[in-house]
């Protein structure tokens, strides 16, 4: 992972290209408008991975900087994947100062379990306590903003 740089400056942020990652071609966030991807970075840490000078990579990190946060949107460039920059760009966000000491950061993925465990994510010790509120109808929703 040689010349690789990860930066936590939300100004570096490829906005349009991180977009069309998400927005194309993740599972979790396919469809998202833009301005809903906009406002979603707004106010999290976020943590870009460069190769020349270019975004190759994106994570970010919901936290009320005191007890919980959320890990999402880790996206690596199908060119540059397989070479550990996804693992840098988690090891990078969960190490900075403002997760230290959480109670608990969370996620969701539905194949990259191996990548996270390595960083000591587990599956829910005590699922039954977990509920969500899903709107099914969020694309459609933004779409009309």
């Amino acid at each position: 992972m040689t010349g690789i740089e990860i930066s936590f400056d939300p100004a570096r942020i490829d906005r349009e290209r991180v977009h069309r990652w998400l927005a194309e071609e993740s599972y979790w966030a396919r469809g998202i408008v833009r301005s809903a991807f906009d406002r979603s970075i707004e106010h999290c840490l976020v943590a870009g991975a460069y190769a020349d000078g270019a975004q190759i990579g994106f994570a970010r990190a919901i936290t009320d900087h005191a007890t919980f946060a959320y890990l999402c949107d880790v996206f690596v460039d199908t060119a540059h994947r397989g070479q550990g920059i996804g693992g840098a760009l988690v090891a990078a966000i969960i190490e900075l100062p403002a997760l230290h000491g959480l109670r608990r950061i969370a996620l969701r993925t539905s194949d990259a379990h191996a990548l996270y465990a390595r960083f000591g994510f587990t599956p829910l010790a005590t699922p039954e306590l977990w509920m969500e509120r899903y709107n099914s109808d969020f694309l459609k929703q933004q779409a009309s903003r």
